[in-house]
């Protein structure tokens, strides 16, 4: 069936999201032409067009009021529906293939104001210190607030090497802090591959792109070599991975499964969405003429394999994370994921807009609905040995308008997984600290607390966490040697 998606789409957060579905319009005009039309909303409409046209303070084009009155349309349905103007449609389809032109930042809204959901890696952004949380206040001298998200985008992408300031609100901050960035051609590497120690990978994907299945081959089938031909362990890291393409995420999912496995399901009102995906060239080639998994080892499918998470790994994160743990095939450790479970559609319109339409909720292989809860760890281990250092994001169940989890309808009033509170030996640690910003974790290296608890699990060493409770995942990394 995947061969034959008939619109592109991704599954994400913030301005990336969707699964690649089909929609069918003349059965959808069909089928809806037989339902009156609610006649006073429609007149409703019409009045209130007509008193803006006739009334308001200053004169108003037809086409900002009708473009105003789609996007309403689409905001008021849940937080991932959305309008495309043209440019910006233009931009998104741009985005996901991993190049575009700006700053590198995924982007939400809080509070009338724009918010970093998170810098995407090597990009100005992440090198300058732009953090998840931060509240973007101003863009070069305008105020965002009441600003739309599309808007704000526009703002940030630019030609390379031309400035732009951002004035940012960050909690714990008592004055806003000013960041001047230069424009870069964002080509976004979305698969990091090394080995951390002689056996052990560590493999980052940082977003799920058109590259992402190809590049994740390309950089197991170097690790193999460079280990001599045999792996330990593998590291899967999905951290502050906002998600990205569905067939990228059955791909990553597919290199560590054994073949047709069940990667994921989604169910809506449309035939189209109903769907299972399995872990097969046919449902994550997408473009590509051959299957890029082909060659590799097949003892790839047997390494003992821990998936690191947080909340900002989200949506196709959350599809790896979910198959991996209900076939017990990797150990998930870290902090709950976002809970984003929702599918939408990427749809182009005739005028050379788009939009991103809400059309099914997905599901794990188990049947579990990840909408509004998210994934939790078979580990739960904090940021730091001394608990986490930053504020909580702002995760699904937050989100005003979001849809419900169907399988728990009780889930969003859990309280999210977290180890035991431990009180805090006093310390340096403890001190005020002092104006210079703090120093940026490099994933995966001797400074990462929760990397080096996956290692010590992978190695049969104590590790510094506690196990979850609530999800019966293996009990060691050892049980596939």
């Amino acid at each position: 069936m995947i061969g034959k998606w008939q619109k592109s789409g991704l599954v994400g957060i913030g301005i990336a999201a969707g699964l690649l579905l089909g929609l069918n319009f003349s059965a959808i005009a069909q089928r809806e032409a037989r339902s009156p039309l609610p006649l006073p909303e429609i007149q409703a409409l019409a009045e209130v067009f007509g008193n803006i046209k006739q009334g308001y303070v200053e004169p108003v084009e037809d086409k900002k009021l009708l473009t105003g009155a789609v996007k309403g349309m689409l905001t008021e349905l849940d937080p991932h529906s959305s309008y495309l103007d043209p440019e910006e449609n233009k931009e998104f389809e741009t985005g996901i293939k991993g190049e575009f032109g700006g700053l590198g930042i995924e982007v939400g809204t809080e509070e009338g104001y724009v918010k970093v959901v998170s810098p995407i890696e090597d990009t100005p952004a992440f090198r300058a210190g732009i953090k998840a949380n931060d509240l973007i206040v101003k863009i070069d001298d305008t105020s965002t607030k009441g600003i739309t998200l599309g808007d704000a985008v526009k703002k940030m992408r630019g030609k390379p090497r031309t400035s732009i300031k951002l004035t940012v609100a960050r909690k714990g901050e008592t004055k806003p802090l000013e960041f001047t960035l230069v424009r870069e051609v964002i080509k976004v590497q979305s698969v990091k591959a090394k080995l951390t120690e002689p056996g052990y990978a560590h493999l980052r994907i940082t977003q799920f792109q058109e590259p992402t299945v190809a590049d994740l081959a390309r950089g197991i089938d170097r690790m193999y070599k460079e280990s001599g031909g045999k792996l330990s362990g593998i590291i899967l890291d999905l951290r502050n991975n906002p998600g990205g393409l569905l067939h990228a995420s059955i791909g990553v999912s597919a290199a560590f499964l054994e073949p047709k496995a069940v990667v994921v399901s989604s169910n809506g009102r449309l035939p189209d969405t109903k769907h299972e995906y399995l872990a097969a060239p046919d449902e994550y080639a997408f473009r590509a003429r051959e299957d890029q998994l082909r060659g590799l080892p097949a003892s790839l499918k047997n390494v003992p394999m821990v998936v690191l998470v947080n909340d900002g790994s989200a949506s196709a994160s959350e599809i790896v994370a979910g198959a991996l743990q209900d076939h017990k095939r990797a150990i998930i450790m870290g902090q709950q994921t976002f809970g984003k479970g929702s599918v939408q559609t990427k749809i182009n319109l005739s005028n050379g807009a788009g939009m991103k339409l809400t059309t099914a909720r997905y599901y794990t292989p188990s049947g579990r609905s990840i909408q509004a809860k998210g994934i939790v760890p078979d580990w739960l281990v904090t940021e730091t040995a001394e608990g986490d250092k930053r504020p909580s994001r702002t995760r699904e169940a937050d989100l005003a308008g979001h849809l419900t989890n169907d399988k728990d309808p009780s889930a969003e009033k859990a309280p999210v997984a977290k180890p035991e509170a431990k009180p805090a030996a006093k310390s340096e640690a403890d001190k005020p600290a002092d104006d210079k910003p703090p120093v940026r974790l490099e994933y995966g290296s001797n400074e990462d607390f929760q990397y080096q608890q996956a290692l010590n699990l992978l190695k049969g060493q104590p590790v510094k966490g506690e196990k979850s409770k609530e999800v019966p995942g293996p009990k060691t990394a050892e049980t596939k040697k």
